[in-house]
C-alpha cells in the first residue's frame, strides 16, 4: 500500500489496523542528541485517547507507547525511532453485520474498488485509530521544535455544529473534554452533545491551530510551499474536508487594501495571510483552521448497497465518536509539528549559511 509515509527529511511511516494487534510507526531523520523518553510521547497520546468522556468513543484503549529503537542513554541517536501502541480493546463482533455492506460516507466502498478486499473491522487502515501514531511521532517533532526554536503549537475547538466558540483562555483547553478555550460555553456544549447522542446522530467541527515563534524562511516555493505542505498533512487526517489559512475564504470578499498585511519596523500590522508569504513563513503566527465532517457511523438508518450491488439499509452500532472533531485537536497539532520540523530541516540543509541584512519582524525567539 503506497502513501504510508509523510515527510522528506523527517519522515514518519505508520502501520497497523484498527482491530489488529497493534499500531506502529518508524520515525526517520530525527536529529541526534534530543532527550527523549516514553513519557515525553505519552502525554500527547493521553490527550487523544478514546474513552476519556461520554462524548467520545467508549473504546477503552490505554494507548501506552513503547519506544523500540533510536534512543540510547536517554537521547536520540539519529537512527530510526520505532514506536508501537498495542490495541487491547478490539470488538470485531460489532462489525460482523456490515461485513458485506458499505457504510455511506466511509472508505468501505472505495477500498473495495481499489484493492478488491477490505478490512471491515472498524475500517481497518482507514480508521482514525491510525492517527494514534501520528500523535506519537508529532510529540517528538513538537519537543524538538520547542527546544531548538521555541516553537509552540496549540489548537482548540472553534466550532461545534452551529455553536461558534472564541479562544478566551487557551490554558483551559486540556481541562475539558471538548478542547474548548471558552469556559463560559462548556455547559452549552455538554447539553448539545447529550442531545446529539440521544438522536443517534453526529456533527461536524472546526479546529483552529496556532503555531507561534515560527522563524521566517520555512517553506520551499512553487510545489512545496509551506501552506501546501501543511494542507497536505492536515487534509490527510480522517474526516478533514477543508483547510484555511489566515482569513481563508473570507478573502473572497476583501479588497487588496483590506487583505494585505502591511509591514512596519515594529512588525506586521495584522495577519490575514496566516503566517506565510509566497509559500514561505513570515515569522508571524501560523493560523490554520480545519473543518471535519460528521461521521457516518450513526444509528440513524440510511440507504446503501451490499457487495453484490443490491439495495439495502444500514444502521451502524458499536463504539463511535459522535463528533470526530472533539479528539482532532492533538492530531492537528501533531501534523503541524511534523510539517514544520521537516521544513526546518530542509531549510537548514540548504540555507544554514544564509545571512539576510533585513531584520526579522513579527518574530521573537524565546529566551
Amino acid at each position: 500500500m503506497a502513501g504510508d509515509t509523510f515527510g522528506k527529511l523527517f519522515t514518519v511511516t505508520t502501520f497497523g489496523e484498527s482491530h489488529g494487534p497493534s499500531m506502529g510507526c518508524v520515525v526517520d531523520g530525527c536529529p541526534p542528541g534530543l532527550a527523549l523518553t516514553e513519557a515525553d510521547i505519552q502525554k500527547d497520546l493521553d490527550r487523544r485517547r478514546p474513552g476519556k468522556s461520554r462524548h467520545v468513543s467508549q473504546r477503552r484503549e490505554p494507548d501506552q507507547v513503547k519506544l523500540l529503537s533510536g534512543v540510547f542513554e536517554g537521547v536520540t541517536t539519529g537512527t530510526a525511532i520505532g514506536l508501537s501502541v498495542d490495541n487491547v480493546d478490539q470488538r470485531e463482533r460489532d462489525y460482523a453485520k456490515i461485513k458485506d455492506t458499505f457504510r455511506p460516507g466511509h472508505a468501505d466502498y472505495t477500498y473495495q474498488q481499489k484493492y478488491g478486499i477490505r478490512d471491515y473491522r472498524g475500517g481497518g487502515r482507514a480508521s482514525a485509530r491510525e492517527t494514534v501514531m501520528r500523535v506519537a511521532a508529532g510529540a517528538i517533532a513538537r519537543k524538538y521544535l520547542f527546544e531548538q526554536l521555541g516553537i509552540t503549537i496549540r489548537a482548540y475547538l472553534a466550532q461545534l455544529g452551529p455553536l461558534t466558540l472564541e479562544p478566551r483562555n487557551l490554558d483551559i483547553v486540556d481541562d475539558n473534554p471538548f478542547f474548548c478555550a471558552d469556559p463560559d460555553r462548556l455547559e452549552e456544549l455538554e447539553a448539545f452533545m447529550i442531545q446529539l447522542r440521544r438522536d443517534g446522530d453526529s456533527i461536524g467541527a472546526r479546529i483552529n491551530v496556532i503555531a507561534s515563534h515560527v522563524p521566517p524562511g520555512l517553506g520551499e516555493p512553487v510545489f512545496d510551499k509551506l501552506e501546501a505542505a501543511l494542507a497536505h498533512g492536515l487534509m490527510s487526517i480522517n474526516a478533514v474536508k477543508g483547510v484555511e489559512f489566515g482569513d481563508g475564504f473570507r478573502c473572497v470578499e476583501q479588497r487588496g487594501s483590506q487583505h494585505r498585511d502591511e509591514l512596519t519596523p515594529e512588525g506586521f500590522s495584522k495577519n490575514s495571510s496566516g503566517g506565510t508569504l509566497g509559500g514561505i513563513s513570515s515569522g508571524q503566527d501560523i493560523l490554520i483552521s480545519i473543518a471535519l465532517k460528521p461521521t457516518s457511523s450513526i444509528q440513524v438508518p440510511g440507504s446503501t448497497v451490499d457487495r453484490s450491488g443490491s439495495a439495502t439499509e444500514i444502521v451502524t452500532t458499536g463504539r463511535h465518536d459522535p463528533c470526530v472533531g472533539l479528539r482532532a485537536t492533538p492530531i492537528a497539532e501533531a501534523m503541524v509539528a511534523l510539517t514544520l520540523i521537516d521544513h526546518y530541516l530542509r531549510h537548514r540543509g540548504q540555507n544554514a549559511d544564509v545571512a539576510s541584512t533585513t531584520p526579522a519582524i513579527g518574530f521573537k525567539r524565546n529566551a
